[in-house]
């Protein structure tokens, strides 16, 4: 049985993509996989995956960067593996510190966005400083991948960057499990929620605009589940006409994330035009539309040629809270558009935006890199 162990100093041990969907399929396929975070909570056994934690994460960016990725390391080298799986940018050089280490494992870095993009973008880095860091690390990223054995990259996108750079990659998709959260069979008059939206409340992924949206045109009500980024933009929200309408949740686990959305009527992903957004494939998206729920989206060329291709939701200026309110009440007002649109929603996801097929594509490349 081959020994895989995934480790990250930052994820959530939980996570949707390397714990629900690549961890536990690994696992049911036979390899025996391990899982390195850093939270505190505890080693445990959860649906054949061993969870290994190096201890509480450390209290802020800069203390993390050094501390845990340091205990991460010693906690995964001290599990010798056929394959290593990393998922933080910060773990490039402990990916090949084990490379150099264990020259017959191989090492995996799973990318799950354009970093140097996400950089220059990054708000609690001076701006001036931006620049520079990202090009610094696209710099350091471009010399250590190809000494690494594959790179998993969560988007084409993202994937076709790493292939310019010389390395072998493959993109494997954040797509949902087909089954997971298909309960959407309340009526449409029972319903308690207009809109909602799941997910991190930021600036820049355009939750401002969207709140604000709610108190144009006919009052709408709105469902938020999630955590603020800071302090500003929670005070922001919570200042605006359309937060009456809001009844925020904050994090939630994957079950009252079902509920959630089986009560509501439309959902938003209206990310603002950030270099890291525009060719970037929200998990959340594929979420809606696994739903089946009509979708209101960000107007960028990738999302409408997966919403409005699919005829399943309308894409609009993200920075436009009139627009956005347009959108939002055109499928409201028309319960039989929201109903088609819910439906080719959901088609899309049984056709082609699902984990089953990515799932195939992550095991095919496991035993692609097992082999060489």
């Amino acid at each position: 049985m081959k020994k895989i162990v995934h480790f990250s100093s930052v994820h959530q041990r939980y996570d949707i993509r390397i714990f629900l969907k690549e961890c536990v399929t690994l696992a049911q396929h036979g390899y025996d996989v391990t899982f390195v975070v850093a939270d505190g909570l505890g080693n445990e056994v959860k649906q054949g995956v061993n969870i290994i934690d190096a201890g509480k994460p450390a209290g802020n960016r800069l203390a993390r960067m050094f501390f845990s990725t340091k205990k991460v390391y010693r906690m995964a080298s001290n599990l010798r593996a056929d394959i290593y799986h990393f998922h933080d940018p910060e773990l490039i050089h402990i990916g090949l510190k084990i490379k150099s280490k264990f020259p017959g494992s191989k090492v995996i870095f799973d990318s799950h966005e354009n970093y140097a993009d996400d950089i220059s973008e990054k708000p609690y880095i001076p701006k001036y400083f931006r620049a520079l860091i990202a090009a610094a690390y696209k710099y350091y990223e471009k010399k250590s991948i190809r000494k690494l054995d594959g790179i998993i990259a969560a988007t084409p996108s993202i994937n076709h960057h790493f292939c310019n750079a010389g390395a072998k990659s493959i993109d494997i998709n954040n797509y949902p499990f087909v089954d997971e959260l298909n309960f959407n069979s309340i009526e449409q008059h029972s319903k308690q929620y207009d809109i909602i939206y799941i997910g991190a409340i930021s600036e820049i992924r355009g939750v401002s605009f969207l709140v604000d949206a709610c108190a144009l045109g006919s009052q709408k009500s709105m469902a938020i589940a999630g955590t603020f980024a800071n302090k500003a933009i929670e005070e922001k929200l919570k200042t605006s006409m359309g937060w009456s309408c809001v009844d925020y949740f904050g994090q939630v686990n994957r079950e009252t994330i079902a509920k959630l959305l089986s009560q509501s009527r439309v959902a938003a992903v209206t990310f603002l035009p950030a270099p890291n957004h525009i060719e970037s494939q929200p998990n959340k998206m594929f979420e809606y539309m696994s739903a089946g729920l009509p979708i209101v989206a960000s107007n960028f060329p990738l999302w409408k040629e997966i919403i409005e291709d699919n005829n399943c939701g309308i894409c609009v200026n993200p920075e436009s809270a009139k627009d956005i309110s347009q959108a939002l009440e055109q499928l409201l007002s028309n319960p039989n558009l929201m109903l088609e649109m819910g439906k080719n929603a959901r088609q899309a996801v049984i056709e082609k935006y699902n984990w089953s097929s990515e799932s195939n594509k992550l095991l095919k490349f496991y035993q692609s890199i097992l082999a060489e």
